[in-house]
This record gives C-alpha cells, sequence and structure tokens, in this order.
C-alpha cells in the first residue's frame, strides 16, 4: 500500500505512515463480504492478496457483477461512504484475501489536516470515475468477445479463479455464450 500511495508523488512519508498507523489488517475468507447491501460502508480497504468482486441485486433478484477489484487496488463501496447511506452494492471476496483498512474518520481527519490527502482523495476519484465511464462505453460499445478478451489481456492469471457464472455476469453474457467465446480463445 506504502507504494502505492507513493506512486502519486502527493504525500509526503509521514503522512504514509499515518495512514499505515490509522489502518488494521483484515483477512477475509472467499465468499464472505468486506461490505454488503443496505448497510453504511465506514471504511476503505486496499486489497494486499485477493480478487473481490461488487455486485447487486437486479429487479428480478438476480446477481449482476459490476466489477472486480485485484490485489494492488484499493476497495469501497464508494458511493455510500461519501454520503454515509446505506449501500445498493455488495463486495464479496471471490478468493481469500488479505486487506489493509483505514476506517472513514480517519480519511476525514487526514484530509482535513493536510491538503495532500485532498489532492489524493480527489486523484483516487478522478481515476474510479474513469474507470467506471470506461466500463460503462465498453458494455455498450464493444461486444462480448471484445471484452473478454480486454478482461484476458489485463488479468489472465486472475480468471481461473472467477466462476463462470460472475463471469459471464461481468462481460453482461450467459454462461452459454462466455463458453463460446472461451472455446474461440483456447489454444
Amino acid at each position: 500500500m506504502e507504494d502505492y500511495l507513493s506512486s502519486f508523488n502527493l504525500l509526503t512519508e509521514e503522512e504514509i505512515r499515518m495512514a499505515v498507523n490509522a489502518g488494521s489488517y483484515r483477512t477475509i475468507k472467499k465468499n464472505d463480504y468486506f461490505v454488503r447491501e443496505g448497510q453504511v460502508c465506514r471504511q476503505v480497504a486496499f486489497i494486499h492478496s485477493g480478487i473481490f468482486r461488487s455486485f447487486y441485486h437486479n429487479a428480478q433478484g438476480e446477481e449482476i457483477t459490476f466489477c472486480f477489484m485485484f490485489e494492488g487496488t484499493f476497495t469501497t463501496a464508494y458511493s455510500s461512504l461519501i454520503t454515509q447511506q446505506p449501500t445498493v452494492e455488495n463486495i464479496c471476496a471471490v478468493t481469500d484475501a488479505e486487506l489493509f483498512v483505514i476506517p472513514r474518520t480517519a480519511i476525514d481527519q487526514f484530509e482535513k489536516n493536510s491538503p495532500n490527502w485532498l489532492r489524493l482523495t480527489k486523484a483516487i476519484a478522478e481515476q474510479e470515475f474513469v474507470k467506471m465511464e470506461q466500463r460503462v462505453f465498453t458494455l455498450l460499445k464493444e461486444s462480448a468477445e471484445n471484452r473478454y478478451a480486454e478482461l484476458i489481456g489485463k488479468h489472465p492469471d486472475y480468471l481461473m479463479h472467477i466462476p463462470l457464472n460472475q463471469l459471464a455476469s461481468y462481460l453482461g453474457i450467459t454462461q452459454r455464450h462466455l463458453s463460446r467465446i472461451r472455446k474461440a480463445y483456447a489454444f
């Protein structure tokens, strides 16, 4: 996490140490939740190891996978963290995982005491907005085959850990369609 925070070139070593001192490690087993629908999210987690899935339930009660989060990134129910309203999102471990968790109250305090932290949280929020926009555009513009190819290109090692039903949901297709696409990519 320290390297990730340093990569923005915004925080001093002391400010990074403050984050390390404010947080704690937490282990989450496969299929356990970081946050559940209906809860208010009051923490941010850096994924040291493991894979997480963000999903919601549609009107028919089906799980719709919105995104996957991999090691070396932060995760949170972002809109709930900001508004302090219950989330519609579930963040669940796809694999056993280790997180470094920082409470929202600590981040609020960092932002109050340091313009560098304000710049950092703004930069991360901007990155998350761009990722969300790219996800929407990809779903609307690209074929399922291209979405699958992009995922393989970015995270080939992780795909073997993600159940096919979750992967199909993320791609916006049926499992049967995913099987046809995967067959075409098998060499």
